[in-house]
C-alpha cells in the first residue's frame, strides 16, 4: 500500500465516523426535542428535568423557550380563571336588581294610576327588560371570547333544536301577522344543541323584529356533502350592500333600524357561536326584498 493509499484510507475512515457519529447525535437531539414536545403538550414540561451540560446548544434553547412557553400558559389560564370570576359576579350582582326593578315596576303597573303613570311605568318596564337582554348577551358574549364557555358539538339531528326554536317566536310572529314557516328536515350536523339554538333564535329574532306585519318568515336546512345550511329567510326591509359586512359586528345598528327594539349583539353572538363549533354564517339580501341569515354547520 502506497502513502497516499494509506492517506486516503484514513481520511475515508475518518469521514464514514464522522457521519456515523453525526447521525447518532442528529437521532438523539430529535429524540430529545421530541421528549420535550411531547411534556409540553401534555403540560408536565419542567426546566429543571434537563441537564443542559447534556444537551446541544439546540436542545438548550429548546428548553428554555418550552419553560418561558409554559409560564406563559399558566399566566393566561389565571388571566382566564380571573375574567370568569369577574364576569360571575358581574352576572351575579346585576341579575337581582335588575329582577327587583322589574318585579316593583309590575306592582306598580297594577296601581290606580293616571294615563300619564300608566305609560311611565310602560316605558320602565320595557328599558328593564332592554337592561336585562343586554346583560344576558354580554355575559354570553363575554364567556365565549374569554373562553370559560365550551361549545360541546355532537352528531344529532337539526329538527327537534329548531323546532324548539321557531316555537319560541310563533306568539310574536301571530302578534304581527307574519307567517312563520319550518320546513320539515331529516338532516344531521355537528353542533352544540343549546348555543346553535341560541344563535338560532337570535336570527329568528331579528327576521320577526324587521319584517313587517303581513310579512312571512322561513327557516329551512340544506345539506351539502361538508356542511349543513339552515336558512332563515324573511320578507323585510333588506340590507344595503354597503351593511352588509357590518350587521356582524358587535353593537351595530344600522342607521335605519334606530326606532327598532335592540342592542346590536344577536348577530355578533350567533357568528361566534358558529365558528365556535366550526362552522359560520353568511348573509345575502337586496334592499326591499328581505334578508336570509345562512348558519353553515358542519356534518362531520
Amino acid at each position: 500500500m502506497t502513502w497516499s493509499t494509506a492517506v486516503i484510507a484514513v481520511f475515508t475512515a475518518a469521514a464514514l465516523a464522522a457521519a456515523v457519529w453525526g447521525r447518532l447525535y442528529a437521532r438523539r437531539v430529535m429524540k430529545n426535542l421530541n421528549r420535550m414536545l411531547d411534556a409540553a403538550m401534555a403540560g408536565t414540561f419542567l426546566e429543571r428535568d434537563f441537564d443542559e451540560s447534556l444537551l446541544s446548544a439546540v436542545e438548550s434553547r429548546f428548553a428554555h423557550y418550552l419553560a418561558a412557553n409554559a409560564v406563559s400558559a399558566q399566566k393566561l389560564q389565571g388571566e382566564k380563571d380571573k375574567i370568569k370570576t369577574l364576569i360571575a359576579d358581574i352576572s351575579h350582582q346585576t341579575k337581582t336588581p335588575v329582577a327587583n326593578i322589574l318585579l316593583y315596576t309590575q306592582l306598580l303597573s297594577e296601581q290606580e294610576l293616571s294615563p300619564e303613570g300608566r305609560n311611565c311605568a310602560a316605558a320602565l318596564e320595557g328599558q328593564v327588560e332592554k337592561l336585562r337582554a343586554l346583560v344576558d348577551a354580554l355575559v354570553k358574549t363575554s364567556r365565549l371570547e374569554a373562553g370559560v364557555l365550551a361549545l360541546h358539538p355532537k352528531t344529532g339531528p337539526l329538527a327537534p333544536m329548531l323546532e324548539d326554536a321557531a316555537a319560541q317566536f310563533i306568539p310574536k310572529a301571530s302578534e304581527k301577522r307574519i307567517a312563520l314557516t319550518l320546513a320539515s328536515t331529516d338532516a344531521h350536523a355537528v353542533f352544540d344543541p343549546k348555543w346553535t339554538a341560541e344563535a338560532v333564535c337570535n336570527l329568528l329574532d331579528n327576521a320577526v323584529k324587521y319584517t313587517p306585519a303581513g310579512g312571512t318568515v322561513t327557516v329551512e336546512v340544506i345539506p351539502y356533502h361538508m356542511f349543513c345550511r339552515v336558512n332563515v329567510t324573511d320578507s323585510g326591509p333588506g340590507i344595503p350592500e354597503a351593511e352588509r359586512a357590518k350587521v356582524f359586528q358587535r353593537f351595530y345598528r344600522s342607521p335605519a333600524a334606530y326606532e327598532t327594539e335592540g342592542v346590536g349583539i344577536g348577530l355578533y353572538l350567533a357568528r361566534q357561536i358558529a365558528e365556535g363549533q366550526g362552522g359560520y354564517i353568511k348573509v345575502s339580501s337586496r334592499p326591499g326584498q328581505g334578508s336570509c341569515f345562512s348558519l353553515y354547520l358542519p356534518r362531520s
